[in-house]
């Protein structure tokens, strides 16, 4: 083998490596060089070919290039419902630069990246005392729930509030401008006040949540903001009303008028989170409650304000109930179904005039808010605490005869006996779930549908956040959103444990609309 066929047996082997088998047939062939050398160059001029256009679509060819990229790039970017976030770290709004070019003639992109904005609500602790209570704090702030001032001051008072709308622990002097008691009890005139810039009921959309009427968001305007004329009371009720400038000076007219309301101390609050937890459950039993704040009460602290309703029938001052019924009657009363499906119920039945769906949304809505000065006043189905009033007044040593146990808190309309009207509505987030009175749910076989279907929706929590934004002072005396989930979180958990209580027991969702 020669020195000169050596590169020759190279070349040929390349050739065999990358050319096509058809043009390999060619070169194997004993073709003249000529022939051979045209086939070669043809080869080479359409790989070269294939290499420039490829490259072509790679690198931008003028300068027009440029600006359309960056024409396209900027319209994409203004529709692109992001928020820019500059990769230095710092904050800044978007900076929708054309881009620009490096020393080596690359395109540089711009020095932003997009990134959405995800709503997660991190879960919030739970309450203290929710899980494992310790104990409650004989003197707190409005946060607190479910606790007890052995007094509390009104104006400068030793009086204790009313306990419930309607009816007072404790007959109080109406108070004068600063607190000084006026002559006779009875307030004047207080001086003019400065009117809120805007209301503190915050309705932002076009219209109200759907569970609240008209009436509602009337009343609780005229709760919320009219201005106060007169700090008064009313001797054969013994209740602390206030009166509001709409009305006419006179308690009588205006109460009966609906211009009067009753305050509670700052640890009633629960009373606002009720009325808007009736409304979402499709109860419409409780009275129109909102969260105030005036200089005439507790030193300017967010106080419970309930609209005076005039129509309730008087109430016995033993029981606080217009109907007297013990345990043991109101367990007999469960048995018959009064008034259901209109049959008119015998006089050895011993019924009232409430409708047997009554006493099913009490029960649903006492068990929500663990509220058992209605149904359970002796606290038989739980483990009180010393603080609770029951303990305190001895009650709780009387639950040995529970069927001649009183119910208190029994109240109806004058106009209206069949239904009942929810007051006192105090409820307590702070019982632990192994600790729930599950004697208020006693005798209960029959739930109200629209009730559990807003329990079973997983809209809730949902409905209550829409409901208690409205009423801001209440929002902001709760710690706002953080606090208010905690309260919600409270409750769902309350209505699983219901729901798993309906059916384990076969209980039966009803309308209840009658």
């Amino acid at each position: 083998m020669t020195t000169f066929d050596q590169p020759s047996k190279i070349k040929n082997f390349f050739i065999c490596c990358l050319c096509p088998p058809r043009v390999l047939r060619l070169w194997t062939c004993r073709r003249p060089r000529t022939r051979r050398n045209l086939l070669v160059g043809t080869a080479c001029v359409i790989y070269l070919g294939f290499l420039v256009s490829q490259v072509g679509h790679v690198l931008p060819q003028h300068k027009g290039g440029h600006q359309k990229i960056s024409s396209r790039s900027l319209q994409d970017a203004a529709q692109t419902p992001f928020l820019g976030i500059p990769l230095d770290g710092t904050l800044s709004p978007p900076n929708f630069q054309e881009p620009q070019l490096g020393n080596n003639g690359t395109l540089l992109p711009p020095n932003v990246v997009y990134i959405t904005l995800r709503s997660k609500r991190s879960k919030p602790a739970n309450i203290r005392g929710t899980v494992k209570p310790k104990r409650r704090k004989k003197h707190a702030t409005p946060l607190s729930y479910g606790q007890h001032f052995p007094k509390v001051t009104f104006m400068g008072q030793e009086e204790a509030f009313a306990q419930q709308p309607g009816r007072a622990t404790h007959a109080m002097g109406a108070m004068g401008e600063r607190g000084h008691r006026r002559p006779g009890g009875i307030s004047g005139a207080i001086k003019a006040q400065p009117q809120p810039e805007e209301s503190n009921i915050r309705i932002y959309s076009e219209s109200s949540p759907s569970w609240l009427s008209k009436d509602d968001i009337l009343n609780m305007r005229m709760l919320a903001d009219s201005r106060i004329e007169s700090i008064q009371e009313v001797p054969s009720h013994k209740a602390v009303l206030v009166v509001f400038a709409r009305g006419p000076s006179t308690t009588g007219t205006a109460c009966d008028r609906g211009y009067c309301g009753i305050v509670k101390r700052p640890l009633d609050m629960s009373e606002v989170f009720a009325f808007h937890l009736d409304r979402i459950l499709g109860l419409n039993r409780s009275l129109p409650s909102v969260s105030r704040r005036s200089e005439f009460f507790q030193d300017g602290q967010a106080c419970p304000v309930i609209l005076w309703d005039s129509s309730l029938s008087p109430t016995d001052n033993s029981t606080h109930s217009s109907v007297k019924l013990t345990w043991g009657q109101y367990q007999q009363l469960l048995k018959q179904k009064c008034w259901q499906n209109g049959k008119v119920p015998k006089a050895e039945w011993g019924c009232t005039e409430i409708h047997h769906h009554e006493w099913s949304k009490m029960a649903l809505f006492d068990f929500l808010l663990q509220i058992y000065n209605r149904l359970d006043r002796n606290c038989c189905g739980f483990k009180p605490l010393k603080e609770d009033s029951c303990v305190q007044q001895g009650l709780k040593l009387k639950c040995g005869d529970q069927d001649a146990v009183d119910l208190t808190h029994i109240v109806q309309r004058r106009h209206d006996r069949r239904h009942l009207a929810f007051i006192d509505n105090k409820g307590f987030f702070d019982r632990n779930e192994d600790n729930l009175d599950f004697k208020i749910l006693q005798g209960i076989n029959e739930f109200p549908e629209s009730a559990v279907s807003v329990l079973r929706s997983q809209r809730l929590r949902e409905k209550l956040l829409q409901s208690l934004f409205l009423d801001k002072i209440y929002w902001e005396s709760q710690g706002g959103r953080k606090g208010i989930e905690k309260l919600i979180d409270v409750i769902e958990r309350r209505s699983k444990i219901l729901l798993t209580y309906i059916n384990a027991h076969g209980a039966r969702v009803l309308p209840m609309n009658e």
